[in-house]
């Protein structure tokens, strides 16, 4: 696949880089009220939180610890494999520290269920999940961010941090990818 305009695959904006600052200002001060003096350990879910992410903890205004994880469920395909896999694990020991997972978009809600479960076993003080975008109509267990930026119907979405195959994570806005750049 070879793209010359990424902007032009865009079918229409979802989230506008305005909205989208907007509700990360807004979830960075509801975070810094529930952490104060708490110093939580923000988990990042590379690749595609790390626009998020920095942005983020950026306008927290409360001390954190950041670290950062790779994991994979969708290779190339525009589709969920329903198998995570590791790629890149945490460096810092999470025992007793208060996490916050950060997650671009949940869609089948599998990788941030088993990250969940997989840092439950490693004894944190607690452990709390935020993302910036929910597809609520497409999960496949039962898991719900304790924090939300957006949510959407099924949309295939591409934009700050969000990919298809590796493209499209600098757009400064979320938008819906036209089908036929996908199919």
């Amino acid at each position: 696949m070879r793209i010359t305009n990424e902007q032009n695959d865009i079918a229409e904006v979802l989230f506008s880089q305005e909205m989208i600052k907007k509700r990360v200002d807004e979830l960075a001060a509801q975070l810094t009220v529930d952490y104060e003096q708490k110093d939580p350990l923000m988990v990042c879910v590379l690749k595609g939180a790390s626009f998020f992410y920095a942005d983020l903890c950026r306008s927290m205004k409360c001390r954190l610890f950041m670290d950062f994880i790779a994991v994979s469920s969708y290779g190339t395909s525009a589709r969920s494999t329903g198998v995570v896999k590791i790629i890149k694990d945490l460096d810092k020991n999470i025992t007793d520290k208060h996490v916050i997972i950060v997650e671009d978009i949940i869609d089948s809600g599998l990788t941030l269920k088993y990250l969940t479960e997989l840092f439950h076993a490693r004894k944190p003080a607690s452990i709390k999940t935020i993302c910036l975008v929910d597809k609520i109509n497409k999960h496949q267990c039962e898991i719900k961010p304790d924090y939300c930026g957006f949510t959407m119907g099924d949309h295939f979405v591409v934009g700050y941090g969000l990919d298809y195959s590796d493209f499209y994570r600098n757009l400064p806005y979320i938008g819906i990818l036209k089908p036929e750049t996908y199919e």
